[in-house]
């Protein structure tokens, strides 16, 4: 077996790296478990002689070895110390990813994390269509097992509207350890306060949005939004809040519809604001039909980006959903315990 000072060797710290130190370790030692080099029970440093062998601050030590415990790749000794414990050639960290629909926005949230996590992860994308018993049941048979688990919240009434939560849902994700647990997007829900989480504020977002575009939208006479009362994946009613807000503030024209109905009447002047994607053709068709044209005489702003809105000039508003995947991934690889809102942009294009 290789001694404490050989096992110190495999360590490989550098400081002009933009990985943080702690996570050099980390890496370090996973990959020497990995490839043989540092064994089963084998001895490691203490965090004092990696301390000093490397001129790191002793939390930068105490965190890796912190993280590698937390995984159940070494134990700590009382009086003797730190041992490898797992010798899997490459360690698999098990999530549980709970996605509320399966859309392309959810996705490229899932992608990212995907990307950012790292081939040393195990994850299993489970959909719940928004439906409590399917979240309920997915919950109760997997209760142990894994190390993580990531829950975006989104929930439908029996009368279709959203609901950030419901009791049992609520009783499900609070039983489960508040550091393992990672909530994104919707954080309109009472857990505890050192719960990570990555998230939107839909009211504020739209508001906050609208406003930076409202050089371009005030040209504009009245704003229509189809927000869908009836929807098998309903949506935040606090989208309404922000937008009922930003035009009550500015005193502009609004009115508020279901859905893009057909024969829609189109007047100049008119900005729509759509959220489903069907609404959205079904609006563009219609506007090219009655050969209005698009960004002068009528506008349209639609919910969410996608590169098919980026390539037909579709301006949005829109949190960015990459950045919400690679946020969640870098809470579990730094152990990160904060809430972190994701930014929602006004995008301007030729449509407005």
């Amino acid at each position: 077996m290789e001694t404490v000072m050989d096992a110190i060797n495999f360590i490989d710290i550098n400081k002009s790296s933009r990985v943080p130190m702690y996570q050099q370790i980390v890496d370090s030692i996973i990959n020497n478990i990995s490839n043989g080099n540092i064994v089963l029970n084998e001895k490691l440093p203490s965090i004092n002689t990696i301390s000093e062998d490397f001129y790191l601050s002793r939390d930068t030590v105490e965190k890796a070895y912190s993280i590698l415990k937390e995984r159940n790749i070494i134990v700590s000794i009382p009086r003797r110390g730190y041992y490898v414990s797992k010798i899997e050639t490459t360690h698999k960290l098990k999530i549980l990813f709970l996605v509320n629909k399966l859309s392309s926005y959810k996705m490229r949230i899932y992608n990212s994390f995907l990307d950012r996590i790292g081939v040393n992860s195990k994850i299993d994308l489970v959909i719940y269509h928004c439906d409590e018993f399917v979240f309920l049941n997915t919950l109760k048979n997997n209760k142990s097992g894994y190390d993580y688990y990531v829950i975006m919240p989104h929930f439908k009434t029996d009368k279709l509207q959203h609901a950030s939560y419901t009791e049992e849902a609520l009783r499900a994700i609070n039983s489960i350890p508040k550091n393992k647990l990672i909530i994104l997007d919707n954080l309109m829900l009472p857990i505890e306060k050192d719960v990570a989480a990555v998230y939107q504020e839909f009211d504020k977002d739209i508001y906050d949005a609208l406003k930076i575009g409202i050089s371009k939208i005030s040209k504009y006479k009245k704003m229509i939004l189809f927000y869908p009362e009836k929807s098998v994946y309903p949506f935040p009613r606090r989208i309404l809040h922000g937008f009922r807000k930003f035009c009550l503030e500015n005193e502009i024209d609004f009115e508020i519809l279901s859905e893009v109905c057909d024969d829609m009447v189109f007047i100049k002047g008119d900005l729509f604001i759509t959220i489903e994607e069907t609404d959205l053709v079904n609006l563009v068709n219609q506007i090219r039909e009655k050969e209005f044209i698009m960004g002068e005489e009528i506008g349209v702003i639609s919910y969410n980006d996608t590169p098919l809105k980026q390539l037909l000039g579709i301006a949005v508003v829109s949190t960015d959903f990459k950045i919400m995947g690679l946020m969640a991934a870098e809470m579990i690889l730094n152990n990160d315990k904060s809430k972190v809102k994701v930014p929602f942009h006004f995008i301007d294009r030729a449509s407005v």
